[in-house]
């Protein structure tokens, strides 16, 4: 075999063994046992419908960045985040999972809490900005789903990240 199609047949794998499977973790892979975050079971809608889940990730933004090794929130990130608490405050039926990333440098156990911090970041910027923390809840996944798997400061950032996901839920 040629080195670019063994290449390509390890990205391959990478990439399944990366999907998600909705049977076993439920909905969007986000367990959610006690069901108060809706059943994740909705439509996305349309990206042209402002009340529908596809609009608030396509137009509204569901993704933050941050620097290496940091939890501060941006001017960018502060912006795009005002825009989902405004989308959140006029739609009460839906909650929302922070979702914490970090880029695939360091150990396990850090990422984990690199993610967290970040998606605490996100969460207590929701909180300021009127949205009832009821409706919001935060989860970590470190290193453990990178968007790309690379090894150059281009790729890694993309991986770090906080991410909002929208479902049915609680209202406030």
């Amino acid at each position: 075999m040629h080195l670019v199609t063994k290449a390509a047949m390890g990205l391959a794998l990478i990439a399944l063994a990366a999907c998600n499977n909705p049977s076993k973790n439920g909905a969007n892979g986000v367990v959610d046992p006690g069901g108060a975050f809706g059943d994740g079971a909705i439509s996305q809608g349309s990206i042209n419908d402002p009340n529908s889940p596809a609009y608030f990730s396509a137009t509204v933004g569901d993704t933050v960045h941050f620097v290496v090794d940091q939890s501060t929130l941006t001017d960018e990130a502060r912006s795009i985040l005002s825009g989902q608490a405004q989308w959140l405050n006029a739609h009460q039926n839906y909650a929302a999972i922070v979702e914490g990333h970090a880029d695939e440098q360091g150990t396990r156990e850090y990422n984990l809490a690199l993610g967290a911090r970040r998606a605490s970041a996100v969460q207590e910027y929701l909180i300021s900005q009127g949205v009832s923390g009821a409706r919001l809840r935060t989860v970590s996944y470190g290193k453990e789903r990178p968007l790309a798997v690379c090894s150059s400061e281009e790729c890694y950032s993309k991986n770090r990240r906080a991410v909002t996901v929208i479902s049915l839920g609680a209202g406030s």
